[in-house]
């Protein structure tokens, strides 16, 4: 599932939300590398009400029928080889990714969530599950899947977990040209609510934002759209531009939090182009 076109919204994500595996690839069998590099621009805080562009990168590949993939700062490694062609792909396997939301307050610009402090950096380590079918409506290679993952983090940042179901369509319209969709929620665990969107005493005292007990819940929902096309050869090698947007929208306390309600916004925009490469 991890073959091209690479998927841009994933350059989004140097935090953790929206989109998070990005929609599947036609399968085109064999081995192959995809390396892309492009900019991208991110909220500058998760729940923030404005964006900053980043320099992002992409790999993907395939060897032996095992498939990997970086998704923003997050890599996934599907252990059961494929079969090219029509039918059923079985998912399963690790996910491996840190989390930097807020690592910096340089990369903050609302003066008021800055005053919060800096959060330290979650290594997040957890794995998938997913199922897909190949050859559903428009070919044989158009494909539509259906996944969940969890993470925890193990670095002592949010000491919490995610989940995320998702679902998932991609299509060559031809040759040259790709496009999918993709649809997902994010579950969060109490941890995690508190990190990122309470405001204790201390924090309310220095950023004049007002006191908040976050606690665990549906994070989020997003719906991410990616079109390739290729420059050179075909979406099995060669040369390819790449474009993809992402709309996420914060849900319950993360929603109501003043770190999204009165310093942010609760609906958040992504959007990244660049160029890539298929060995």
């Amino acid at each position: 599932m991890f073959s091209f076109p690479l998927a841009a919204p994933a350059f989004a994500q140097d935090t953790n939300s929206p989109a998070e595996p990005a929609p599947p690839a036609p399968e085109i069998g064999g081995d192959s590398l995809s390396v892309a590099v492009g900019v991208a621009s991110v909220p500058s805080y998760e729940g923030s009400d404005s964006n900053r562009f980043l320099a992002v990168g992409v790999v993907r590949g395939s060897l032996s029928g095992i498939n990997f993939s970086t998704r923003g700062t997050r890599l996934l490694v599907d252990v059961v080889p494929d079969k090219p062609g029509p039918g059923f792909d079985f998912q399963l396997g690790p996910v491996a990714g840190v989390n930097l939301d807020r690592t910096s307050l340089k990369s903050i610009k609302d003066t008021r969530v800055a005053a919060l402090g800096e959060r330290k950096t979650a290594v997040e380590l957890g794995g998938y599950i997913g199922i897909g079918k190949t050859g559903v409506i428009t070919s044989d290679y158009d494909k539509l899947t259906a996944s969940v993952s969890y993470v925890h983090d193990v670095n002592n940042a949010h000491k919490s977990y995610l989940i995320t179901p998702q679902i998932e369509y991609g299509t060559p319209l031809s040759r040259k040209a790709y496009v999918g969709v993709s649809a997902n929620a994010v579950y969060a665990g109490g941890g995690y609510a508190r990190t990122y969107f309470s405001v204790d005493a201390p924090g309310s005292l220095a950023s004049t934002l007002p006191t908040y007990s976050a606690g665990k819940g549906w994070k989020s929902y997003s719906l991410t759209g990616l079109a390739t096309y290729s420059l050179t050869g075909d979406l099995t090698h060669g040369l390819a531009v790449i474009a993809g947007v992402s709309y996420s929208r914060l849900l319950g306390d993360f929603a109501e939090s003043p770190v999204t309600r009165i310093a942010g916004d609760r609906n958040q925009l992504l959007f990244g182009a660049g160029i890539g490469y298929t060995f």
